[in-house]
């Protein structure tokens, strides 16, 4: 990214919020265990996005009113240099994102009083870190309690119209993240083994993540209980005949994200009914991915892979009835309780911190309360320039089939007894990453195996 991207972006927000003072708080250290054990460092995404210095300690302010930008934080003092060597001057580091105002930390607060003194707006965006929550408080004169109700409705929004729409420059960065991804997933695939356990597999990934010059975007899903939605590795070992899903993603060097599942066998070829049940995934997942396209709602798109998955199962017998009054029923979430995809970019759940009544939904597109519906994080329509995940799955868990037979709930379109026979199956994932274009979408990088008998060839 050039120095006119930052510029430009930091134009656009003051046009956006209008007037008043905008505050962008970086992130600090933040200490594991004892004070100097500090976790990776990881930027605010829209600190990153707007002001660009990725170190930590760090707030800025854009004064629309008075047109000025000011870096706040500290150079380091000898002590720190003993255990970091020697570092650019904050000014050095800011310059190449255009802005020469360079103030220390301390001198934050007193400017924050002076701009309430003449009563100037003071936007910022809501905390998600605990140690901002209270410099908020603290500054701003509000109970730690009350700092998300305290943040500016319209710099989220102004912030969100930007982030929204990916630049050229972005969907490089993008797509090189997704290219790692998809090595970490080819190391997954090709390295599973009977008797290993999930966390020795999953260990193979962040060196590649690393060895890139980045990090992982998320921690590592990999598990043979894939019924479970975020179940992450841990000891169980893994067994032939059985399958794993691995929902793994690189972040690179300019912090922008992979997000890609992969579904595998963990002996060489998919059983009769996993081969059966992966194909109903990757039919829905097909079907998403070509309904892309500006104008259309995520939620539509999201209904129509419900539809795909209900179809496939009606044939292997265990739904029947009408897929469409299936999924308008809510019959599909007994197989999928989740949502088909969201936004990517700097965050792996693009700007999940600013709300995703913000982010997915509209003033008059809301977020439904109903099981399955409500984590549907993105709905709204889409717009050249977005990048979303699709991510469609089958997930059989068996408290959830009980409660519902119990329940006798859907009784017209789920065949209890055949899906009976699913219990213990686990639960099947396939994801990409994809860019919305003036005409349809495009998938981000290279592509990575995904049809059942691309998958046992690397098996």
């Amino acid at each position: 990214m050039n120095k006119s991207t930052y510029v430009e972006r930091r134009k656009k927000l003051k046009e956006q919020v209008g007037k008043g003072v905008i505050l962008l708080l970086g992130n600090e250290d933040s200490s594991m265990n004892y004070k100097d054990n500090v976790y990776h460092f990881r930027q605010d995404s829209s600190f990153l996005y707007f002001i660009g210095v990725d170190k930590p300690g760090l707030a800025a302010i854009i004064d629309i009113d008075n047109d000025r930008e000011v870096l706040y934080g500290d150079d380091l003092t000898m002590d720190q240099i003993v255990w970091t060597g020697p570092l650019p001057s904050l000014a050095e580091q800011a310059a190449p994102y255009g802005i020469t105002q360079i103030k220390p930390y301390h001198a934050l607060a007193s400017d924050l009083s002076s701009a309430a003194g003449i009563s100037q707006t003071i936007h910022f965006l809501p905390p998600y870190r605990p140690e901002n929550t209270l410099k908020l408080s603290g500054w701003l004169g509000f109970a730690p309690a009350a700092a998300k109700t305290h943040a500016s409705v319209s710099l989220i929004k102004a912030v969100v119209a930007q982030r929204s729409i990916k630049s050229e420059e972005e969907v490089a960065q993008i797509e090189e993240a997704v290219n790692i991804t998809a090595e970490m997933h080819l190391a997954a695939i090709v390295g599973a083994r009977d008797g290993m356990t999930e966390a020795q597999l999953a260990s193979k990934l962040p060196g590649i993540a690393i060895g890139h010059g980045g990090n992982l975007s998320f921690p590592t899903i990999l598990t043979v209980n894939g019924q479970v939605l975020h179940n992450h590795y841990g000891s169980t070992v893994m067994k032939e005949g059985r399958i794993a899903i691995c929902d793994a993603g690189a972040e690179n060097a300019l912090h922008y994200a992979g997000d890609m599942t992969r579904t595998f066998p963990i002996g060489k070829k998919f059983t009769t009914l996993q081969r059966e049940m992966y194909n109903i995934v990757l039919s829905a997942q097909e079907a998403a991915v070509a309904a892309l396209r500006p104008g259309i709602l995520f939620r539509d798109v999201h209904a129509l892979a419900c539809e795909k998955l209900m179809e496939g199962l009606k044939q292997a017998g265990v739904m029947k009835g009408d897929p469409a009054e299936a999924v308008a029923a809510g019959a599909h979430t007994v197989i999928f309780q989740c949502g088909l995809g969201h936004m990517m970019g700097l965050d792996v759940h693009d700007m999940e911190d600013l709300g995703e009544e913000y982010v997915g939904y509209t003033d008059t597109l809301k977020k439904s309360r109903e099981f399955g519906w409500k984590s549907l994080r993105l709905a709204r329509e889409l717009e050249p320039g977005f990048v979303v995940t699709i991510e469609p799955g089958l997930y059989f868990i068996p408290e959830l089939m009980d409660q519902y037979r119990a329940e006798k709930k859907y009784m017209d379109f789920i065949n209890y007894d055949k899906l009976e026979a699913l219990r213990g199956f686990g639960g099947i994932r396939i994801e990409e990453d994809l860019l919305i274009t003036e005409t349809g979408s495009k998938l981000l990088g290279q592509p990575l195996a995904k049809t059942a008998e691309e998958i046992e060839a690397l098996r």
